[in-house]
C-alpha cells in the first residue's frame, strides 16, 4: 500500500521526496478521475453539439481593461496559498511529520506565501497590461456547453465532496459523535452515494442555469462518471483507506490468479488499520490480521469494462435518457452485488438489515428501469 506518493516512489523508483508525504495516494487518483471524466465529457458535449442538441448561449465581456482591485487580490491570494502551505511544506520539516494536522493549522512559510502571492499577482497584472486598450471594449461571446465543463466539474467536485462526507457521517453517526470537527476535515471517509447524488444536484442547477438539455447533459455525463469512478477506486486500493471486503478465507480458485487479488492484508494502509507488520519501522507499519476480499480491485476492474460498454453503446443508443438509465442500473447492479463482500455500516429495520449502499443502488437501478421505459415520453427541455 502507498499511503502517499512518497511510498509510491520509494518503492517503484528507489527515490525519496520527503515533500510528496503531502500528496495523498487517495486524493491524487481522485484528482485524476475528475480529469479523466471531464475529458470524457468535453468529447460528448462536441459531439451532441455536433447533433445540434447542445447551444451555445451568449455572454458579455469587458475586454483591454486593466486588472483591477478584485483579481490582483484573488491571485495573490491563490499564491499566497500556494507559498505558505505548499511550497512551504517542503521548506518546514515538521510539516512532513504530519501533514494533514499541518495543512488544517494556522502554520506555514510567511516569507514564502508573500512571495508567490506577489508572483501571482504580479502575472496577472501584466497579463491585463498586455491585453488592455486605450479604450475598453464590451463585446458578445458565444460559449458553448463544453467550454463549461470546467466550471462545472469544479462545481460538481465541491458539492459532492459534501454530499459524500454527509451521507458518510450520517452512515458512521457514532463514529462521527465522538469526534465531529476531526470527522469533518478527514480527507478519508467518504460515501460514493453521496456525493454523486449532490453532485447530481448541484449539476442539474448549473445546467438549467446555462441553459443546457438536462436529459442530453445527463447522457454526455455517463460514460464520464463510470470511467471516474473506477479510477477514483484505484486511488481507495492503493491507498488501502478502508473500503476493503469481508475476511476471504476460502482458498483461492484459479492458480493464475495473484493472491492480492483474491485476498489481501494491505499491508501499510493509510488507516493504520490492523496489526503491526513485524519488522517494520515508522509510520503506516499495520496489516489487516486477516486477509479480505480487496473490493476497491474489483470495482476498478468491473467499472472499467462496464465503462467500456456505455462508450459502445453512446453512439447505438439514439432515445435521449436512455444511456443514462443503463448507467443507472449498471451502477445499481454492480454496487447491490459488491456490497455482499464489502464491510459497512448496516441499518436495523428488525430482519431486514441493508445497508446505505444497499438502499440507494436499489433505488438507482429501478429508477434505471423506469427512465429506461419513460425516455421516449421526455422531451430535451433545458
Amino acid at each position: 500500500m502507498y499511503p502517499n506518493l512518497y511510498y509510491a516512489f520509494k518503492d517503484l523508483f528507489g527515490i525519496e521526496l520527503q515533500g510528496l508525504k503531502m500528496v495523498n495516494s487517495f486524493g491524487f487518483f481522485v484528482a485524476m478521475c475528475f480529469l479523466a471524466a471531464a475529458w470524457v465529457i468535453t468529447q460528448e458535449l462536441k459531439r451532441k453539439q455536433k447533433q445540434g442538441h447542445m447551444v451555445y448561449t451568449e455572454q458579455k465581456i469587458k475586454v483591454g481593461a486593466p486588472a483591477d482591485f478584485l483579481e490582483l487580490t484573488i491571485n495573490f491570494f491563490l499564491g499566497f496559498v500556494l507559498g505558505f502551505k505548499i511550497i512551504g511544506a517542503f521548506l518546514i520539516s515538521e510539516a512532513l511529520q504530519d501533514p494533514p494536522s499541518f495543512i488544517f493549522s494556522s502554520n506555514g512559510h510567511w516569507p514564502m506565501g508573500i512571495v508567490m502571492g506577489l508572483v501571482f499577482g504580479g502575472l496577472k497584472w501584466w497579463e491585463k497590461k498586455k491585453q488592455q486598450l486605450a479604450v475598453p471594449e464590451e463585446r458578445i461571446i458565444r460559449v458553448w456547453p463544453h467550454d463549461r465543463v470546467g466550471d462545472m466539474v469544479i462545481f460538481a467536485a465541491i458539492s459532492g465532496f459534501i454530499g459524500a462526507k454527509i451521507f458518510h457521517n450520517l452512515e458512521n453517526w457514532n463514529e462521527f459523535i465522538k469526534d465531529p470537527i476531526g470527522n469533518l476535515v478527514a480527507f478519508s471517509g467518504l460515501t460514493f452515494y453521496g456525493g454523486l447524488i449532490m453532485g447530481t444536484l448541484a449539476v442539474i442547477y448549473y445546467a438549467r442555469k446555462y441553459k443546457m438539455p438536462v436529459i442530453h447533459l445527463a447522457d454526455a455525463i455517463a460514460p464520464g462518471l463510470m470511467l471516474g469512478y473506477a479510477i477514483g477506486r484505484i486511488g481507495c486500493q492503493v491507498s488501502g483507506d478502508g473500503d476493503w471486503g469481508i475476511v476471504n478465507s476460502s482458498p483461492k480458485p484459479f492458480s493464475w490468479l495473484p493472491d492480492s487479488f483474491w485476498a489481501y492484508q494491505y499491508p501499510h494502509n493509510v488507516l493504520n488499520e490492523g496489526v503491526p507488520i513485524p519488522g517494520c519501522v515508522g509510520e503506516y507499519c499495520n496489516q489487516l490480521p486477516q486477509a479480505v476480499f480487496p473490493t476497491p480491485l474489483y470495482e476498478s476492474i468491473t467499472c472499467l469494462l462496464l465503462f467500456g460498454v456505455l462508450w459502445i453503446l453512446r453512439t447505438r443508443i439514439q432515445i435521449a435518457g436512455r444511456l443514462t438509465a443503463v448507467y443507472l442500473m449498471m451502477n445499481g447492479v454492480e454496487r447491490f452485488l459488491i456490497e455482499k463482500i464489502r464491510v459497512n455500516t448496516t441499518y436495523n429495520f428488525g430482519s431486514f438489515q441493508p445497508t446505505q449502499a444497499e438502499i440507494i443502488s436499489t433505488v438507482l437501478f429501478l429508477g434505471g428501469v423506469a427512465l429506461y421505459v419513460y425516455a421516449p415520453k421526455l422531451k430535451a427541455k433545458a
